[in-house]
């Protein structure tokens, strides 16, 4: 099973279909990619940032169990490593450092650079939490197959997707994207997100978090293969309890409309 998912500059992401971009680099535990300008053609290095102030080999990636570490070759110039899912929070990779351990779920790798600074983004979808049923002192603890973050974007946007469903199992209706973005946007953390992002997010719930096989319908077009992912993800966690209706506190509030005074 993968440990992190490594997508480098440009326009590809988990799970998206037809997207001409550079392709995602799938690492598990063991696996080593090392990153930098490369050699011409940059077949030296897994993870090429082609950019003359990049070192032709600037470092190292490193998958372990259930996270990552980074490798700083540089003699004098230190990385930085970004929590994308944190409000500013990082940690700064020294010159020399090797196997540093990177601790967040998704993450934004920054190396200084002629034309600013050059990143790419490693996820870490198996990151393991701890079963509220294991107690310590008992054993080898109970990992959760589903290893979700509840703090994380992409949870809203999966309990924001079981809402209707929640709120009346009878109702068979799922928001769409737009729908989900426009439901979350109140909240401060999700003032700009788009429906291309709830899309992302989708994608990266679907693909690395509960590892859905969709398979393909033959005849069925993009929005027929969206809508069926959609209506899996929230089968799937309503199913299994991942979503709640206690999660329902970590939505924006429905304020109902406030009845106006007819005129004399």
């Amino acid at each position: 099973m993968e440990t992190i998912i490594v997508q480098p500059p440009g326009p590809s992401r988990p799970g998206e279909v037809g997207v001409v971009g550079p392709e995602l680099l799938h690492m598990g535990p063991g696996d080593v990619a090392d990153f930098g300008r490369g050699l011409p053609g940059g077949r030296e290095v897994a993870i090429v940032l082609p950019d003359p102030g990049i070192s032709r080999r600037a470092g190292r990636l490193e998958a372990a169990e259930d996270y990552w570490r980074l490798s700083n070759f540089s003699r004098d110039t230190a990385y930085a490593v970004e929590n994308l899912e944190g409000a500013g929070e990082y940690i700064t990779v020294a010159p020399g450092r090797l196997g540093a351990p990177v601790p967040f779920e998704f993450s934004r790798v920054v190396l200084p650079a002629m034309s600013g600074t050059v990143d790419f983004k490693v996820f870490a979808p198996q990151h393991a939490y701890l079963d509220k049923r294991s107690s310590p002192g008992a054993g080898e603890l109970t990992v959760h197959p589903y290893a979700l973050d509840a703090t994380a974007k992409y949870f809203l946007v999966l309990v924001a997707l079981c809402e209707p469903r929640l709120r009346d199992p009878s109702d068979g209706a799922l928001p769409g994207a737009g729908d989900i973005a426009e439901r979350l946007r109140p909240l401060e953390s999700c003032r700009g997100l788009t429906r291309s992002a709830v899309n992302y997010h989708i994608d990266y719930l679907a693909f690395a978090k509960l590892r859905l096989d969709l398979g393909e319908e033959p005849g069925a077009d993009g929005n027929g293969r969206t809508g069926a992912k959609r209506a899996r993800l929230a089968s799937l966690a309503l199913r299994f309890g991942l979503v709640r209706e206690e999660h329902l506190a970590l939505l924006p509030s429905r304020r109902r409309p406030v009845p106006q005074e007819s005129g004399a």
